[in-house]
C-alpha cells in the first residue's frame, strides 16, 4: 500500500485482525473524542454560579481553577502523551484516553466540594490529553497526503465548534443541574469506546525515544505558577513580594523548560520541530488567539449572568449564534479563501474579525440589557474569527509533519493552544479584579477586559508573515 493511496503507517491490517473503518469512519469516531475534550473546556463556564452556590465556593479566583486546572494539565500533558502515543498503537491509546475521560466525568458529577471537583477535573484533563494527539494521529495516518489538509480542517472545526458551543449546551443542562454538564459525557464516551474498538484501524507505533518526564514537570509547574500569579495579583497587589516571587518563579521554570528542550537528551519538544517557519507562525498565532478566545467566552458569560442577571439557559442561547457561524465559515468560505489567497491572509483577517468582536462589546454593551444592539453583532464576529483562524492554523501547523511525528507535532500545537486559554482566563480575571464579586458588576472593568481581549487577538497577526502559501501539488 503506497502513500498515494493511504498513509505509510496505516498499512493493511494483518489477517485475522478486526476490519478497519474507512478514513471517513475514522474521522467520525475520533471526532467524538474531540467533542468530549473540547466541549469540557467551556461547558463549565455557565455552570460556575450554580457550582459556587451548591459547593459553597468563596470567590471567582477559587472557581477559576475549575477551568484553569483542566486547561493547564491538559496543555502540559499533551506533548508527553503525544510522544508516548508515537511509540505505541494509537487506536488503543485513543480508547484508553476516552475511558479515563468518561470515568473522570462521572466522578466530577459526584463531587461534594470544590477541591474534589478540581481533582477530578485534573483526571479529566489527563484523559483528554491522551485523546487529542492520538485522534489527530489516527486521522493523519488514515488519509492519503493529498487529502490530509481537508481532514485536519474538519477535525479542527469540530473541536472549535464543540468548545464554542460548550456554554450553549451547558446552559441547557444547568437548568436541570450543574452535574449534568459532566454526566452528558458518559453516554458519548461509552458510544465512542464501543464503535472505536470495532472500527478504528490498528496504527502501529514508531521506534522513537521515550520523552524525559522532567519537561512535563517544568512546563506544568511553570504554566501553573504563571496562571496562579496572574489570578492572585489583583488580590495580593502587583507589587507584593509573594506575587513577584511566584511570577519570577514561573519565568525561571519556563526558562528551564526551554533549556531542557534545547539541551536535554530526550526533551519533551525537539528543537527541530520548530525549524519549519509555518509551524512557528501557527504556534505564535495559537498563543494569542487562544488567550483571546478564553477571555472572550468567560467575559460574556460573567457579564450576562452577573450584570444582566440572565439565567444559564438564556446565556447559553445568547452565545449560540457565534458557534453556529463556525462550520458555515470553516467549510463554506475558509477553504475557498485559502485556495485563492493562502493561509496567511485568512488567519490575519480572522484574527482581526475576532478582535473586532470584543471591541464591539466594549463600545456597544450598556448596563441595560440590549442583546441585539450590544451583543449579537460581536457574537457573530467571534464565529467568523474562529471559523477562519482555528482550522487554517491547525492545517498550516500539521502540513509538513512527518508520519513519525504526527501525534507529537499535533500535541505541541494543541499544548500551545491550551496554555493560551489558561493564560487568557487568568489575564481577564486580573483585569476584572473584584468587579465580578459585586451583586451587580460595574461596566468599566468589563470594557477594559474586552479591549485587552481584542488586543490579544490582534497581537497574533504579525506572526502570519511566517506562513507561506503552499505550492500546488
Amino acid at each position: 500500500m503506497t502513500l498515494s493511496t493511504r498513509s505509510a503507517d496505516a498499512a493493511a491490517s494483518p489477517p485475522g485482525s478486526k476490519p478497519a473503518g474507512s478514513p471517513r469512519e475514522v474521522l467520525l469516531i475520533v471526532c467524538a473524542g474531540v467533542v468530549l475534550s473540547s466541549l469540557d473546556l467551556f461547558i463549565v463556564n455557565v455552570a460556575l454560579p450554580k457550582i459556587a452556590v451548591d459547593l459553597h465556593a468563596r470567590d471567582l479566583s477559587e472557581l477559576s481553577w475549575i477551568l484553569n486546572a483542566y486547561a493547564i494539565v491538559y496543555a502540559s500533558l499533551l506533548v508527553f502523551f503525544g510522544r508516548l502515543a508515537d511509540r505505541f498503537r494509537r487506536d488503543r491509546a485513543f480508547l484508553l484516553g476516552v475511558a479515563v475521560f468518561t470515568v473522570a466525568s462521572a466522578a466530577c458529577a459526584l463531587s461534594t466540594d470544590v477541591g474534589m471537583l478540581i481533582g477530578f477535573r485534573v483526571l479529566q484533563a489527563a484523559g483528554a490529553a491522551l485523546v487529542t494527539p492520538t485522534s489527530l494521529g489516527l486521522v493523519l495516518a488514515s488519509y492519503p497526503a493529498e487529502r490530509r489538509n481537508g481532514a485536519v480542517r474538519a477535525w479542527t472545526a469540530v473541536g472549535g465548534v464543540a468548545a464554542a458551543i460548550g456554554p450553549v449546551v451547558g446552559g441547557l443542562l444547568v437548568a436541570a443541574s450543574w452535574r449534568w454538564v459532566f454526566l452528558v459525557n458518559v453516554p458519548i464516551g461509552i458510544a465512542a469506546l464501543v464503535v472505536g474498538w470495532r472500527r478504528l484501524p490498528e496504527v502501529p507505533g514508531h521506534p522513537v525515544e521515550r520523552p524525559d518526564p522532567l519537561g512535563v514537570v517544568l512546563v506544568t509547574a511553570g504554566v501553573g505558577a504563571l496562571t496562579f500569579g496572574l489570578v492572585k495579583g489583583s488580590d495580593w497587589g502587583w507589587a507584593a513580594a509573594r506575587t513577584d516571587g511566584i511570577l519570577v518563579g514561573a519565568v525561571v521554570l519556563l526558562a528551564g523548560f526551554v533549556w531542557h528542550c534545547l539541551h536535554g537528551r530526550s526533551p519533551l519538544i525537539r528543537p527541530e520541530l520548530f525549524r519549519a517557519h509555518g509551524f512557528i507562525g501557527a504556534s505564535a498565532v495559537a498563543v494569542f488567539f487562544s488567550a483571546s478566545f478564553g477571555a472572550m467566552l468567560l467575559s460574556i458569560v460573567l457579564w450576562e449572568q452577573g450584570a444582566w442577571h440572565w439565567s444559564a439557559l438564556r446565556t447559553g442561547l445568547a452565545i449560540a449564534p457565534g458557534p453556529l457561524m463556525v462550520p458555515i465559515v470553516a467549510f463554506g468560505i475558509g477553504g475557498r479563501l485559502i485556495r485563492r489567497y493562502g493561509p496567511a491572509p485568512v488567519i490575519a483577517f480572522g484574527s482581526l474579525a475576532f478582535a473586532a468582536s470584543t471591541a464591539w462589546w466594549a463600545l456597544a454593551i450598556t448596563a441595560t440589557p440590549d442583546y441585539v444592539r450590544g451583543v449579537l453583532g460581536g457574537m457573530l464576529l467571534t464565529g467568523i474569527g474562529v471559523g477562519l483562524v482555528l482550522p487554517t492554523m491547525m492545517g498550516a501547523a500539521t502540513a509538513a509533519l512527518p508520519p513519525h511525528s504526527f501525534a507529537t507535532g499535533s500535541a505541541v500545537i494543541n499544548m500551545i493552544r491550551q496554555t493560551g486559554l489558561a493564560l487568557g482566563v487568568a489575564v481577564l480575571i486580573a483585569v476584572l479584579g473584584t468587579a465580578v464579586d459585586q451583586p451587580t458588576p460595574a461596566l468599566a472593568p468589563f470594557q477594559h477586559g474586552w479591549w485587552v481581549t481584542a488586543a490579544l487577538s490582534a497581537a497574533g497577526v504579525p506572526a502570519v508573515a511566517l506562513l507561506r502559501r503552499p505550492q500546488p501539488s
